[in-house]
């Protein structure tokens, strides 16, 4: 039977308070978003760093410890949107929504995690630690603020992105590429524009109980915004693959070889949303849909390939 997006009342959840575990906690830090995290280890590779293991482990540390600050985001923003996540059909089960973990004792141990989050980023390396500070500002103003602002709130989203990539170039001490910075705002903005629609679209008239924001949206002006951004994240990585600077640092001009992988990724995508109602969990469908995970996979393996392996270029 197909979801619908009908939730119950707040008042009519079932309350089960004190039955929280540490398994109820540990999902709430919605480990199943951590595949976002990734995104560090892109300066590594792109920064000709593979092959250092030194800088292989800061990235793993900067990793790890995005991990664990995404956590604690989740945590506080899980307690700010108690409320309106009950009117939620899938959220609400969660366990902070269903009132299986103390929202006091979420608050608490979300602050600790941001805490030991921005030490451990410290001991890595101090560059990391401002951008990780700075990640931690932007957050938290999405939690209290962005988020309430059309267009703002999917702006904050990218550009907590873009400061992850920032994190695994600062971490390794590289400098960050400014056509790696571009297209992953784009990417990223193309996914939390996807995102807004799904919820517009699957919530329907209990759209702005969830998210009083999504009153200020529509799917047509959604598509509108999701196709200019198609178009440029295509464009800007296009230009990125040719570029004088790309070929000189790589050494090749292959790496347009690889843009067949990206349209078919952002494609694939794009079918997702539209005909199989997804873009609400970007990282489910990286891990779920066979296509696209396998799209991503060659991009890497053809990335890796042509930048790291000259005798292979032979072969494109």
């Amino acid at each position: 039977m197909k979801e619908t997006a009908a939730a119950a009342a707040p008042e009519q959840l079932v309350e089960t308070k004190n039955t929280a575990s540490l398994k109820d906690f540990f999902l709430s830090l919605r480990p199943e978003q951590w595949s976002k995290n990734l995104l560090v280890f892109a300066a590594l590779i792109f920064a000709n760093r593979l092959g250092d293991f030194k800088s292989v482990l800061l990235s793993i540390g900067a990793f790890l410890d995005f991990c664990i600050l995404s956590g604690a985001v989740y945590l506080i923003n899980d307690v700010i949107d108690f409320e309106s996540d009950r009117y939620h059909p899938i959220k609400r089960n969660r366990p902070i929504a269903s009132g299986r973990l103390n929202r006091n004792f979420a608050m608490v141990a979300g602050v600790f995690l941001y805490a030991a989050a921005l030490v451990v980023a410290y001991i890595l390396n101090p560059a990391f630690f401002r951008i990780a500070l700075l990640y931690t500002l932007v957050t938290v103003g999405y939690t209290y603020y962005f988020k309430k602002v059309a267009i703002l709130d999917v702006f904050a989203i990218s550009i907590g992105f873009v400061l992850r990539a920032i994190a695994g170039s600062a971490v390794i001490g590289a400098e960050a590429s400014f056509w790696l910075l571009l297209c992953t705002f784009l990417l990223a903005l193309f996914l939390a524009l996807s995102k807004r629609r799904h919820e517009l679209v699957f919530l329907s008239e209990e759209a702005a109980k969830h998210r009083s924001n999504l009153a200020q949206y529509s799917p047509y002006l959604l598509d509108q915004m999701i196709g200019v951004v198609t178009a440029s994240c295509v464009l800007a990585y296009t230009q990125y693959t040719v570029s004088a600077e790309t070929i000189a640092k790589f050494q090749t001009d292959k790496l347009y070889y690889t843009i067949p992988f990206v349209i078919f990724g952002i494609f694939r995508y794009l079918y997702l949303i539209h005909r199989e109602n997804g873009g609400g969990i970007p990282s489910r469908h990286l891990v779920s849909d066979k296509p696209l995970l396998i799209s991503i996979i060659l991009w890497i393996l053809t990335c890796v390939g042509i930048i790291y392996f000259p005798l292979l270029r032979g072969f494109f």
